[in-house]
């Protein structure tokens, strides 16, 4: 992700292949799917799908700013019929976090992390890169997973949304 002076960048967000986010957003009232490349889509978490997908309990679970309280048990439940990913990233002139986690046939398989991993001879993976990996994303030389799915197209959730489809 390319930042500069005084360039924000927030989003709070499901990552899921295109088919699996499109059939179970169905089922979530105010819900809009964005597609990203390479067959992944985007939903961003308005309030409305807040609303929608809380169970009442606590918010924040997982170390996550903006996790509906019990959203991760539905998250689980979609990972039955693939990857599901969710991610916040907030950043302003070039400072900021960000954190995701995985889930995947039911159960919670990477994270949640919050910080970037670094493997043997080779650089620093972010949080949402990670996940995005996990999701089967392929960076090109020069580039890394969130520019490569096009996260960097739109800078809010708010950008998401309009250009996303779903019920309104």
């Amino acid at each position: 992700m390319r930042e500069g002076p005084g360039v924000g960048y927030e989003v709070q967000a499901v990552i899921a292949g295109d088919e699996l986010l499109r059939a179970v957003s169905r089922d979530v009232p105010g819900a809009r799917v964005a597609p990203l490349r390479q067959g992944l889509s985007l939903m961003p978490m308005t309030d409305e799908v807040f609303d929608a997908v809380t169970d009442g309990g606590t918010e924040g679970a997982l170390g996550f700013w903006r996790l509906p309280g019990g959203f991760e048990k539905l998250l689980a439940r979609w990972s039955a019929a693939g990857p599901v990913a969710y991610v916040e990233a907030e950043y302003f002139g070039g400072t900021g976090e960000q954190r995701a986690a995985v889930w995947a046939d039911g159960e919670l398989v990477l994270g949640p992390l919050d910080a970037p991993t670094k493997k043997w001879f080779s650089r620093s993976v972010s949080p949402i890169s990670g996940a995005l990996r996990r999701l089967g994303a392929r960076r090109s030389p020069g580039e890394d997973e969130f520019d490569a799915v096009g996260l960097d197209r739109h800078r809010s959730n708010d950008g998401w949304i309009g250009g996303a489809e779903g019920d309104g």
